[in-house]
């Protein structure tokens, strides 16, 4: 595999009914192209080799031994190339007629399996030609000369994935082989498939596909039969899907007079990563015993994959924003509405530094406070001025506490933290760790005591990308009585305030997209000389669409730092060099190992998104642990 992928292909070959030679003539050139394309398994659709619609033809021998040396004709044909093929064609075994997929690997049969649901309605009656292949007891068929596998039972496999077979109707059933082939190894089902086409059943079949692939954490090939089938009585358009765990990934050229190939690549570490996670994957496994058929390693080292990875994983798509926005910001109120009526408190207390983070909590607070009926007034917004403040993070603070009506109180920080220096006999004039350390908690216990003071509850302003990386004072801004963005990535966190913005009177909305352009920092080392900020997060830790990025895969899915740095320069290949994902990956990886210790004992918190950080249920990590080598 290529750094965990398998290369796919659904093949829709022009056709010609009952015309053998033709259709393989067909067939061998979509492989040819296919192994060009480093494809390492092809699906081609139902019948292939005789065509779909021969109907009362396929009980003439003569068109089963044309199909059947056809068929030999596609082994020589393809004897040369690596690429396992499946294609279909009715067989006759024991006095019965099977509508099978043949699975060919350079020039070979490693086995054939027959269809086991046979439709029984008008268009589609397969009965009146078949037999299902449900309860088969021959196990092995004579074919091409040499005896090979035959049944539902197979499941194909080399070192690295497993896949298995199910045809057109096999997937419309209540349980389709898919789910115990799944449930028994294989990471792709192949469905080889002639589906007419009938108004709005595209989108079933679509949705079908999608949810067999989710339920069954699966890649899924679906090829179906195209133009050049018979249309006497039905039109069928040539789907060709490919599908992973409840994505689309590709899909064909309905009606087109061409012959297609549908290529992608399919992650099976991804796959085999849910599976992982999900004990219950197995809890239905019937007891039958399925029979492995082993591939040669079909293994091109070196392909650009046919696939992009989003930049932004946790970033809903603009189709859907207003709902899921809505949907994250529903979560966030309704757990601070929650922890507000439990707790009795009269008030919520917040720092407002008007940066990015604190501006979303702002939010939640306003909206939640909105929602239980509560005077906004409730809402105690503190900024709190130290040596490294500007300006504009300022007047931001300022005007949206007042454009949205709650509280507002200004406390600076700067002769306490002076005090302080001189209680601990610490030189201002230098500027390390314990200067800025000093002033992240010195805000801290304003919030801890204005809240004692006034019956409140300190909400905490951090997000998941900091807690993450440990860009977070321990005991300082990492501590508050409730944490509404600690399931929210800084990426989110930006675009969730975007959202925002939308609905807001004319003021609160400028106020808000300046914090959106200002550059993020925690503003703890005084401004330079023109009275800029001279602190920026990102120039010190990275950029945060990078560590979100990081973030997703190494905890979503486990992934290696190799992998991630595959995947991160595929989706970053014009943004970043590759030197620079490097650079920053290692410091992710650093950061968040020798971080632990503050996740460990970090706050309440809504979970909103697949991945969160909390040590109560969601990451559970030793804080002494190693990390892992980062030598790609």
């Amino acid at each position: 595999m290529n750094n965990g992928f398998v290369r796919v292909a659904a093949a829709i070959p022009n056709l010609r009914v009952a015309d053998c030679a033709f259709n393989i003539a067909q067939i061998s050139e979509l492989v040819y192209k296919g192994e060009k394309e480093k494809v390492q398994v092809i699906c081609f659709p139902e019948l292939s080799i005789t065509a779909y619609t021969c109907a009362d033809l396929f009980l003439q021998q003569k068109l089963l031994i044309d199909a059947e040396k056809a068929l030999y004709d596609l082994q020589m044909l393809t004897f040369s190339t690596t690429a396992v093929i499946i294609v279909g064609i009715p067989l006759y075994v024991q006095n019965q007629i099977f509508n099978t997929a043949v699975v060919i690997q350079s020039g070979h049969i490693l086995g054939v399996v027959p269809k086991i649901n046979l439709p029984n309605h008008n268009e589609f009656y397969e009965k009146r030609w078949f037999t299902s292949g449900a309860n088969v007891d021959t196990k092995s068929i004579l074919l091409s000369g040499e005896q090979v596998p035959f049944g539902a039972d197979l499941i194909f496999t080399d070192c690295n994935f497993s896949f298995g077979i199910e045809l057109c109707e096999d997937l419309w059933v209540p349980i389709p082989p898919s789910t115990q082939l799944t449930l028994h190894g294989a990471d792709i089902i192949f469905n080889l498939s002639a589906s007419n086409e009938l108004i709005g059943k595209h989108i079933y079949l679509r949705q079908l596909i999608e949810q067999q692939s989710a339920r069954c954490l699966a890649g899924y090939v679906y090829a179906s039969a195209g133009a050049g089938e018979s249309t006497t009585d039905l039109v069928f358009a040539g789907n060709g899907l490919i599908a992973e765990n409840g994505k689309m990934l590709s899909n064909a050229e309905r009606f087109s007079f061409e012959p297609q190939l549908i290529v992608n690549d399919i992650d099976i570490d991804r796959l085999q990563a849910d599976r992982i996670r999900n004990t219950n994957f197995c809890n239905d496994k019937s007891p039958q015993v399925y029979r492995i058929i082993k591939l040669e390693e079909v293994n091109f080292t070196s392909f650009d994959l046919k696939r992009t990875f989003d930049k932004h994983p946790f970033v809903p798509p603009i189709s859907n924003r207003d709902d899921s926005c809505h949907e994250i910001f529903s979560i966030q109120v309704g757990g601070l509405a929650k922890r507000w009526k439990h707790t009795q408190v009269e008030n919520v207390v917040i720092g407002i530094s008007g940066g990015l983070d604190s501006t979303l909590a702002l939010l939640v607070c306003v909206k939640t406070a909105d929602k239980l009926g509560y005077d906004r007034k409730r809402i105690i917004g503190i900024t709190m001025p130290g040596f490294g403040t500007t300006n504009r993070t300022y007047n931001n603070a300022i005007s949206l506490m007042k454009s949205l009506g709650i509280t507002m109180m200004e406390i600076s920080i700067k002769d306490a933290c002076v005090q302080h220096f001189k209680d601990i006999n610490h030189d201002p004039d230098q500027q390390n760790v314990t200067y800025e350390n000093t002033q992240a908690r010195e805000r801290t216990q304003i919030l801890m005591d204005i809240a004692n003071k006034h019956n409140g509850l300190v909400i905490g302003t951090g997000d998941l990308s900091e807690m993450a990386l440990g860009w977070a004072t321990y005991n300082g801004d990492h501590i508050s009585m409730y944490g509404v963005n600690s399931g929210v990535p800084k990426t989110l966190v930006r675009y969730l305030v975007d959202w925002a913005a939308q609905d807001l009177d004319p003021l609160s909305k400028e106020i808000l997209q300046d914090v959106l352009n200002t550059p993020v920092s925690p503003e703890l080392l005084p401004a330079d000389a023109e009275g800029n900020n001279a602190q920026k997060t990102e120039d010190i830790v990275g950029p945060y669409e990078l560590h979100d990025f990081f973030l997703y895969y190494f905890v979503r899915y486990g992934f290696s730092p190799s992998k991630i740095l595959f995947l991160a320069k595929n989706a970053f290949a014009v943004a970043y060099t590759d030197k620079v994902i490097e650079k920053w990956l290692k410091i992710f990886i650093q950061r968040f190992f020798a971080q632990q210790f503050k996740r460990s004992c970090m706050p309440d918190g809504p979970k909103v998104g697949s991945i969160n950080l909390s040590p109560r249920g969601d990451w559970r990590m030793p804080s002494d642990a190693i990390k892992f080598n980062t030598n790609f």
